[in-house]
């Protein structure tokens, strides 16, 4: 088993950045690919971005490209969501996942159901 906690989440006024952090702990070398999903209320869930551990090969959603970055500490088993440039429209709780699967085309990949293990989710809250 996998086990997520993610943290950073908060309050922040539009234009504004945060910072999220997962922390992966339990038997992490099944670990290939992590991704970030966030659900909005009354939306459906959406992939958000997500990198793959072997190479660091990094997958971004329409919406936030060029304003969201994704990143990984092998050592410290944490992926991190640097979000800039934030939009009320990026109000949503985030949830980071992982995958025991091992796959290339990260964009075909961006579904739920192929993660294996989720954290709790993170609420964000952007002010216009």
């Amino acid at each position: 088993q996998v086990q997520l906690v993610e943290s950073g989440g908060g309050l922040v006024q539009a234009g504004g950045s945060l910072r999220l952090s997962c922390a992966a702990s339990g038997r992490t070398f099944d670990i290939q690919i992590t991704g970030w999903f966030r659900q909005a209320p009354g939306k459906e869930q959406e992939i958000v971005t997500s990198i793959r551990w072997s190479d660091g090969a990094t997958y971004y959603g329409d919406s936030v490209k060029g304003r969201f970055t994704i990143s990984r500490d092998n050592a410290k088993n944490m992926v991190y969501l640097q979000m800039n440039s934030l939009r009320p429209e990026d109000t949503a709780v985030y949830y980071c996942a992982a995958s025991r699967m091992v796959y290339r085309d990260l964009e075909r990949f961006s579904t739920s159901k192929n993660y294996h293990y989720w954290g709790q989710g993170t609420q964000v809250t952007v002010s216009s």
